[in-house]
Formats: C-alpha cells, structure tokens, sequence
C-alpha cells in the first residue's frame, strides 16, 4: 500500500489487533492515526470483560472507538444472533449513523439495520427473517419489540454480546433512560447473558453518576478511560437587541433579523431554538428578506412536528458539502449528528444548561475549523415605570453565565437519578403482562420490582398500584387469581404510541393534497393560515375524526403555537447570573449592543440595591424576591410560602417568572416579616411532602393519569422539590435586614 499510517508502537498493536477490512478502510480514508478515544476504546474492550463509558469532546472521534473493537470481535467470532444492539435518543441520529456503519461495513459479512417508526416494514422483515449483526433502534422500537416479538426475542438476541447506549447524557435522570435500563434487565431475565454495555457521551459532569446508571442491574465493572481532551479554536460572540412588538414575532427588517440574515446568509448554518414556535418564525423571517434580496431559497425548519420527508431532505442539504444552506432546530439536531461542512452554530436566546450549549458548541468546527456558535438575545423595548424585575436582560445574563462556568470551570450539570418513576412502573408492568399474557401477582411483582431503576419502590407501593388498575379495569383478576388485562387497559397498550414513556404528540397532520407536511396541535379555522416547515398554509378543510388538516401555500407569514415544558435550571447557572451582576469584567466575546446593555443593568444592581439584597420593595405592599436558585428551589421557595405564608404574612398573591424572581403582594405592615419568616420556616422540620395538599396529584409523567394520587404526591415531592436545597441556598442569602425600603 502506498499510504501510510503514522502511528507509534502501542498504536500499532492496536491497529494490527483490528479485522482486516477495518484496516483497509483506515487506509482508504487516509487516516493518519488512531484517536486517543479509539486507542483506550480498544485497549478496554480487547483486554477486559467490562462496560465502557467513552467521556470525550464532541468530534473526537467516540463512534468509531466504541465500533471499531466491537466488529472487530464480531467479524473473529460471528453471533448466531443479532450481535451489537446500538440505543439512539432520535431518529436522525441513527440515521446518520447507520450510514456511517454502512461505508464501514461495505467489505464485511455483517449486516446493520436500523429500524425506528420511519423505516419500512419490508426492512424490518428482513431482519426479523435473518437477525445477524448490529441493530440501531430507538427505545420505542425495542419496547415494541419486547412486547410483540416477545417468543422470538431469544433467536432475535440470544447471542447478543454488546448494547452501545448513545448521547448517555440524553437518558439519564428521565423516564426513557429508565426505561433502557428495564428493557436491558428484561432481555439479560430472558436470555440469560449479560452484554456489555458502550455509554457514549460528551457531556458529562459526573463521571460516576454516568457510570453507576451504566451499569445498573449488572455486576460488570465500568472502565472510563481518561482521554486528553481535544484542543479546538472556538469563536464566541453574544449580541442583544431590543424589539418593540406586541406579540412577540419579530418583522422582517428590524435590525434583529438583518443581523440573524448576515450571520447565517450563504453560510452552512444551524440555527437552535429552545421551542418548535420559534422555529418556524424565524425561518419564515429569513426566507422572506432571502426573497425580498433576490437570494435564493436555502432554508429549513427541523423539529419533532415536521414530516418525516422534510427533516430528512433539512438533514441532506446540512451535509451536502459546498452549498449553502440554513435550518432552524429545536432539540432533534442538538445531539450527535455529524454535520461535518457546517460553519456556523446560531442560539436564540439562552440554553437552559451548560450541556446544551455544549452539544450546540459540538456541532461545529468539526474538520479542523474554529468551532464557532453566535448568541443572539432578543428583549421587549423597556418602559421606564417597568419594575425592576422586568428591567433585567435575563436571557443575556443567562448565556454569559453558562459560557463563563464551562470557561472558567469546566463545569456541567449532574444528573440526579430518578427515585420514583411511577409513570414508567405503570409503563413496564402493562408492558411485561401485555408480553407474557396470563401472570400470578407475584410473579408480576418479582419481575418489575427486579428491574434495577425501580430499587426504591416498595412492595406496599406496587400493590397499591395494582389493586387502583384493577378498580379503573386496566387489570382484571381471573377467577384463578392470576392477573390480565382489563378492557380499559387493552385500549391502552393496543395504540402504537403505548412503547413511548414520553407524552404522545396527538396533533393533526397537516397534507398539502398527499403530501405530508408535519403536525400541529390545534387546528385554525377553515380560510386561516399558520406557519409550519417555515412556510404559511391556508386551512382549506378539517377532518376532524382521522385528525387531518389539508392546506394550500399561500404567500404572507403567520405563526403558530406549540404547548411545550420549560425545562430546568441549574442553581449553578443562576449563582453566576448573580455574580455576572456584580463583577467589573467585560467579557471578550459580547458585541456592541451587549457590552451596552450589560453595563446599564449593571448600573441598575448599583443604585437599586440588588448588589447586596435578595428582597426588594416594589410598593409598599409589593416585595420582590430574587433567589438566585434553580428551577426546583425556586419552586419549593413557591410552595413554602404559599402553603406555610399566606395568613401570617397576609399574602394577597403571588407572581413571578421562575427561576429568575418572584413578587409578593403582602398586608404592607407585614413587609419586614417577609425575610425572618422565610429564615424561621427553613430551620423548621419541614419536608418536601409538607408542601402538598391532601388535593393535589400533579399529573406530569405520561401515565400518571392512572398512578394513585398517594404516588403522585411521593414523586412529586421527590423528584420536583428540594427542602434541602432550599436550606443551603437561603443560608447564602445575606444574614443582616434582607431588604431595602
């Protein structure tokens, strides 16, 4: 061979311990050397018997390490089964790397398939016909799986030897990384092997946390190697601007979008959204200067309500190299992907963590280049009798926070586990009896309280929860005591959208004559337009029984509406916030408009007294409370005064934007009570339960309509509230009179 490998003597046992079309490929694609990721990879899946957690920077190269040694080993001794299960968050991911698979395995006797709700049923029939090989598939699909391919599930993975669990960070602390793992410990009951498990990352804050979740419900050990990280130029920049507008959508022209249309005009670019609504507005802003100038059409919404069709045409023209072209993304192009011509990453307004702007980070500046992401923050016009709150750029602060805490710290979110995942317990137990058929109680309860995520459940929990399915007759009791399926329960599973723990997405497809053009919620009046696929229809018909809505393409813009969760915030983010405030640096990536408004807010914690205070008065009935806390001690700080302030204090209401600040409007003689009342109730015994009506049963899970209130109420209190927390952060706050008259 004429090209060459330069690699030294321990990168040469590695490559010489790889199968030979691995080699050749390495050869014909001009490889210079091995990664240090592939190299630790190997060293660990050759050498040892353990699970694999590969931790490294996005583009190091983490797909190929955890492959590489795997076929490597499957190519020496084939499975008589499927031999490697791949576990992807979203379609577009296993797509991309099914296609990396295939040119890696073009000279090789083993099979890939990939199979999620897009890929035809002839595919998977092949499969199901001759399981060999690798596997990439979405939990959906494998719960679905487990349930109708339950007696064939041993000559589908009897022999399976690894699952490779990619974007680890994506799954843990939720329901469907829960569900992963129940689905592992459910086939490892079945088949009797325990595979080893590849997690895949580069987003991690907490190694052992990631491992630990790895490693649930096996007695493998994990190794994580430590890999040098890969030193990338990154291009930062941050600008603000005000927007004078009532409904919050931006008008062509407004030096917002013609700042949006340079940045990302005859560029590769991806434009990320922290909601699908934004999306579509922001496409058809650009689309419309795009036709206004005479340019040509180079743009694209992609996200979880746009067709099949369309996201894969948006994620072709994202990789076709040398051609413009600009989509607009929510979460599904956040993760993994390879994007490998993309230049530039744009963020409208803030990410809710530090792993998300990470994995945006990632996307670009993946062949050498400087990664390079521009934040863009938009903020109403200010009125000068606005509150204080309301005079706050918290979405400004918000980026300059998560950027200096990666800078400054490396710092990334942990992930804390879910203790009580009712939903999912209801999800599995229905799941495991729909699969078997006719099952003993006790044997039901062996084998869901047996799977590794629900350890915290007890006994008294699961039989509450059964005997409450039997009254709704989602089970029914036979006559010889053994437990199936109720009617009601029937009507459940038998909808496809049962094998996701995530809530359905019950919208109404919009068609242009035949063609699909996504979804939406709520469908407009007949003769009214809405926006999607960054394009405005006009509603020409409704059929509201199959759920259809056909539309003609009309010229103008409008909007549209999604119902989406906020997500959480770090109380991390929100203490640097603070200090981002208080401190005298002018951080070198904020551009003209930012440097300004940075500074007048900054002028604004001088003279209002927020520098030193975490309450401040607004009226003489009417307190501010800046927490500079997370999501959920923001939220416990919520219900404590709600549930424990009310009378004493004479709370009128209470308002807010959380996490960022709450108002009070409070009897005005009770106005100095308001902080020692909040120190006194937090050295009080009181626990997160406490902060909970006998009434309430938050419903937030996708099956927690059919969870008994008692569990919803232990979840919630678990999962959504932080006593403790709380505790630490109120003893942060400043100990002399809390505020300011």
């Amino acid at each position: 061979m004429s090209k060459q490998i330069h690699i030294d003597e321990e990168n040469l046992h590695i490559f010489s311990r790889l199968a030979p079309f691995i080699q050749e490929y390495i050869y014909n694609h001009n490889w210079t050397e091995l990664r240090p990721v592939q190299i630790a990879a190997c060293q660990a899946i050759f050498d040892t018997d353990a699970h694999l957690l590969i931790a490294a920077a996005t583009a190091a190269g983490k797909t190929e390490a955890a492959f590489l040694p795997v076929l490597t080993l499957l190519h020496e001794n084939p499975s008589s089964t499927i031999g490697a299960l791949y576990i992807g968050p979203i379609k577009a991911l296993i797509n991309d790397q099914f296609e990396r698979l295939n040119g890696l395995l073009k000279e090789a006797d083993i099979p890939v398939w990939y199979w999620h709700g897009d890929v035809s049923q002839s595919h998977k029939k092949q499969l199901l016909k001759k399981p060999l090989g690798i596997l990439q598939i979405t939990p959906e699909s494998l719960e679905s799986l487990l349930i109708n391919k339950y007696h064939d599930l041993m000559r589908l993975f009897g022999d399976l030897r690894f699952v490779v669990i990619d974007e680890i960070h994506a799954f843990m602390g939720t329901e469907r990384g829960c569900q992963i793992l129940c689905q592992l410990a459910r086939l490892q009951d079945l088949t009797q092997k325990q595979p080893r498990r590849i997690g895949l990352s580069a987003t991690l804050g907490d190694y052992a946390l990631a491992e630990e979740w790895l490693s649930s419900g096996s007695q493998k050990l994990v190794i994580t190697p430590s890999i040098e990280g890969i030193n990338r130029q990154v291009k930062l920049a941050i600008e603000h601007f005000f927007v004078s507008n009532e409904d919050e959508s931006i008008e062509a022209g407004s030096s917002y979008d013609k700042y949006l249309f340079n940045l990302s005009k005859n560029r590769k670019c991806l434009i990320f959204a922290n909601n699908k609504s934004q999306t579509e507005a922001v496409i058809g802003t650009l689309r419309k200067i795009a036709t206004q100038q005479g340019e040509i059409d180079i743009y694209h919404v992609h996200h979880g309500s746009i067709s099949a069709r369309l996201r894969q045409i948006a994620e072709s023209a994202m990789r076709e190299s040398n051609q413009p072209a600009v989509t607009a993304a929510t979460l599904t192009l956040e993760l993994g992907i390879d994007i490998g011509y993309l230049e530039r990453v744009i963020q409208l307004e803030a990410p809710l963590s530090v792993a998300s702007f990470l994995q945006r980070l990632g996307r670009t500046g993946r062949r050498g280049e400087a990664a390079d992401m521009r934040f863009i923050c938009a903020e109403q016009e200010i009125l000068s009798e606005a509150p204080l709150p309301e005079q706050i750029p918290w979405q400004l602060l918000q980026c300059i926070a998560i950027i200096q805490l990666y800078l400054e710290e490396k710092w990334i979110e942990p992930i804390k586990p879910l203790r009580y995942p009712f939903s999912l317990l209801y999800h599995q137990t229905m799941s495991i009896l729909v699969a078997i058929g006719e099952i003993s109680p006790t044997v039901l309860a062996q084998k869901v309280l047996g799977l590794p995520v629900f350890a915290a459940v007890s006994k008294d929990d699961l039989k509450l929860l059964l005997r409450y399915l039997i009254d709704i007759n989602h089970l029914q009791l036979t006559e010889q005591g053994k437990l199936i399926l109720g009617l009601t329960g029937e009507r459940v599973v038998g909808k496809f959208q049962f094998y996701a723990v995530f809530p359905d997405n019950e919208e109404f497809s919009v068609k242009q004559g035949s063609t699909e053009i996504g979804s939406i919620s709520m469908p407009p009046p007949v003769g009214n337009q809405f926006a999607l696929a960054g394009r405005t229809w006009e509603v020409v018909e409704v059929d509201f029984k199959k759920k259809i809505i056909l539309v003609k393409q009309v010229e103008g813009q409008a909007s549209i509406f999604w119902r989406g969760g906020s997500g959480t915030i770090h109380t991390r983010i929100l203490q640097r916030m603070r200090q981002v405030l208080v401190e005298d640096i002018e951080y070198p990536y904020l551009q003209t408009n930012a440097i300004q408004r940075l500074r007048l807010v900054r002028e604004l914690t001088r003279n209002s007294g927020l520098e030193q205070k975490n309450i401040l008065l607004l009226a003489k009935d009417k307190c501010c409370i800046f927490p500079w806390m997370g999501t959920i001690a923001y939220r416990t700080l919520e219900r404590l005064l709600n549930m424990f302030c009310r009378e004493s204090l004479g709370i009128k209401s209470i308002g807010g934007v959380n996490p960022y600040y709450l108002i009070i409007k409070l009897d005005k003689t009770k106005v100095k009570s308001l902080y020692p009342e909040i120190i006194s109730l937090c050295e009080q015994r009181i626990t997160a339960e406490n902060l909970l009506s006998d009434a309430e049963a938050p419903e937030i899970q996708k099956y927690d309509k059919f969870i008994p209130h008692p569990l919803l109420r232990k979840a919630f209190a678990s999962e959504h509230l932080d006593m403790e927390e709380l505790r630490q952060q109120v003893k942060l706050w400043s100990h002399e009179d809390n505020l300011c008259y």
